[in-house]
């Protein structure tokens, strides 16, 4: 049977992914009760134990008081824990204290893990091309916005 509809383009393709995405880290967000720079903060805290709290307001882009009062509620809600460098003393170092693949904190990766999972069921091939294709086009897109 032919489908009438027609094709996505591309970009309404890669605009439909980021909608869904959105969408469940909101649903996210709000099972767990965190806002959307707790669960951003969380996420780079998991992937990068250990980090800086400097780190983390570059990736956050926001200001030092900023970054100081959102590591104080992560920690007053014993999400994070601050610990002294052992090196340098007047560093602190953030590690995430949940497990995030665990309930309920897992459901803040669910998307991205059941994406994965079609990712690794489709043809390789042209998932490769795919991502090859998908890289280029965003370093052209940012490279012309310098």
């Amino acid at each position: 049977m032919a489908n009438d509809s027609p094709a996505l383009t591309l970009g309404q393709a890669l605009r439909q992914y980021l909608d869904a995405r959105n969408a469940a880290m909101i649903t996210a967000r709000a099972s767990l009760g965190i806002t959307d720079i707790d669960a951003r903060a969380l996420l780079f805290v998991v992937g990068n134990p250990g980090t800086r709290p400097t780190a983390l307001r570059e990736y956050l882009g926001i200001t030092s008081a900023g970054v100081t009062t959102l590591i104080d509620r992560l920690v007053g809600r014993d999400l994070v824990r601050r610990d002294v460098d052992t090196a340098d003393r007047r560093v602190n170092r953030i590690t995430a204290t949940i497990d995030i693949a665990a309930d309920p904190w897992s459901v803040l990766n669910r998307f991205d893990d059941d994406f994965d999972l079609a990712v690794g069921s489709a043809d390789q091939a042209l998932v490769g091309n795919s991502a090859a294709l998908l890289e280029s086009l965003t370093a052209t897109t940012v490279g012309t916005r310098r």
